[in-house]
């Protein structure tokens, strides 16, 4: 959930602008970073700055930008992704500007350049900030990658040659470990090697984002003579963003979903979105024998091409049992770590970056407490002065004598409910009614003949009271429930119907609510209504 803000003469620019997923929450609601402190503190940047297209760094922009209303700067993969969400929620992608990697740009008392960096998405860049006497090195997310598969490595003269810096805010997220991340390239060929391995379905998870990943599993299915499939929106969106941007362009055709039936398990291969332990997710409803293009079994297998981030570990390993009971083969980063690299330094890469860039000072940003601590040990230990581990809502000064706390300004949560951002309400919040809310359905059907229903006018659905729902996604699905049906009567059809119902509430909201369903027939003079 990052948003960092930097400040010069009274101006100011934001850098990034993430959201995270709150899986320990009712219905896993968005957070996104809390701007009361900005409005308190007079503070409206000019700009929003973006280092690279992951939800952490772009997937609050949609919600809080309105209320800055600047421009926005990000490369084009980045741009892409932000200009399809501003269009999902009605907002002009005017504000939305391409910068390439490498290039500058000027905005206040600020100079910006975009320097190429190695990360799990293409177009990552650290920025390099120079303000006044001050030039400040803003690493967003980075790894020394010598084979990334997607664009090219770091390169040791840029960074050498804007050496040395007075700050640089670092990525912490590796530094407790030892050594070297491990490549793309050493990726790709361990995929490959397994899925020529396997002998039934295979479905490969991970993040829609890491499209060099995405790129491997795609080229592996085709030498092993499979086909390619895709689930999630997330990764739908990711991959046809990136084709059209020219990055996937030796990627092999895809198979629809709805056609996987019909191919024999030894040439199916499906990348899926899930790897967290997401509920709505497509790998958790084929975990659950309720994915409608496919069912897993005896003889296939599941690939996690993914690490697991803390605090969804509970979720995965729900997950992973699910699947373990259909008999699925488990391939994860704990049997094979060889089938997942981190985008992110461990502590030989830092060593080699700051030998590089020379930084005087570290403030350690990303990961938690004992990573950032672990990031200035080694800073330390390489003469860079590391005096702070910050928090979320410092304000920090950075000057002539070096760095100082300011202030530290509590961050009181912020959710997105029912396209609005408000604070997150105590745990004491009075609630009335049912615990998880109600929700009511009507349905007009009609017979088909020979005991079968089909769904008359538009649905009538209340959900105000619960969790809210993707309606055209239950139409579509409700539409598909009536058709298989065979019952004589209303009653028998609400009896088989229920349960349906219920079953995909589970599936769709993290906590099921009160379900009241009145069913209504019309030109169908014989039947009678069953409240």
């Amino acid at each position: 959930m990052n948003l960092s803000l930097y400040g010069f003469a009274e101006e100011w620019v934001a850098v990034d602008c993430g959201m995270m997923i709150r899986q320990d929450l009712p219905d896993s609601p968005l957070q996104v970073p809390n701007l009361e402190l900005l409005a308190t503190l007079g503070i409206r940047p000019r700009a929003l700055i973006i280092t690279h297209g992951h939800e952490d760094h772009i997937g609050a922009a949609a919600w809080l930008w309105p209320r800055w209303g600047c421009p926005i700067h990000a490369t084009p993969l980045a741009a892409g992704l932000l200009r399809a969400k501003f269009v999902e929620r009605g907002l002009a992608t005017d504000a939305i500007q391409v910068i390439e990697p490498g290039e500058a740009l000027e905005s206040g008392p600020f100079t910006l350049r975009y320097l190429p960096v190695s990360h799990s998405i293409p177009e990552s860049c650290a920025l390099l900030l120079a303000a006044g006497e001050h030039r400040v090195l803003h690493t967003g997310d980075w790894k020394l990658d010598p084979e990334p598969l997607i664009g090219h490595p770091i390169a040791a003269s840029t960074f050498g040659a804007i050496g040395p810096v007075d700050l640089v805010v670092g990525d912490s997220t590796n530094a407790p470990l030892p050594g070297h991340s491990r490549s793309e390239g050493e990726v790709a060929r361990a995929l490959e090697h397994t899925i020529a391995a396997c002998q039934g379905r295979v479905v490969v998870s991970c993040f829609a984002s890491n499209l060099a990943r995405v790129l491997a599993i795609g080229r592996a299915a085709h030498r092993a003579g499979r086909r390619v499939s895709l689930m999630g929106r997330s990764m739908e969106r990711m991959v046809a963003v990136a084709r059209g941007l020219g990055y996937l362009d030796d990627f092999p055709p895809l198979v629809p979903t709805a056609d996987l039936g019909y191919l024999p398990p030894e040439e199916v291969l499906v990348i899926a979105t899930g790897s967290q332990g997401e509920p709505r997710a497509a790998l958790s409803r084929l975990a659950r024998g309720r994915h409608h293009a496919m069912e897993l079994g005896p003889g296939d297998s599941v690939i996690f091409s993914a690490k697991a981030i803390p605090g969804n570990e509970l979720l995965i390993e729900r997950l992973k049992n699910g699947l373990r009971r259909l008999g699925v083969t488990l391939l994860d980063e704990f049997n094979h770590p060889e089938l997942h690299a981190s985008g992110h330094p461990a502590q030989e890469e830092l060593r080699t970056f700051y030998g590089w860039v020379r930084p005087r000072r570290l403030l350690p940003v990303h990961g938690e407490a004992r990573h950032q601590q672990a990031h200035c040990e080694l800073a330390e230990a390489l003469g860079i002065e590391a005096p702070l581990v910050p928090v979320n809502g410092d304000l920090i000064r950075l000057d002539g004598e070096g760095l100082t706390l300011e202030s530290r300004h509590p961050q009181p949560p912020c959710i997105v409910s029912q396209n609005a951002v408000a604070p997150l309400p105590g745990l004491a919040a009075e609630r009335h009614g049912p615990r998880h809310g109600s929700l009511y359905l009507a349905l007009s059907v009609a017979s088909t003949g020979e005991g079968g229903w089909t769904r008359i006018g538009r649905l009538m659905l209340d959900a105000s009271q619960a969790s809210p729902i993707d309606e055209d996604a239950f139409s579509d699905w409700l539409d598909d429930a009536l058709a298989s049906i065979t019952a004589e009567t209303l009653a028998e059809l609400r009896l088989a119907l229920q349960p349906r119902l219920i079953g995909w509430f589970a599936d769709h909201l993290r906590r099921l609510p009160d379900i009241h369903l009145q069913i209504m027939a019309v030109e169908a003079p014989h039947a009678r209504e069953v409240g």
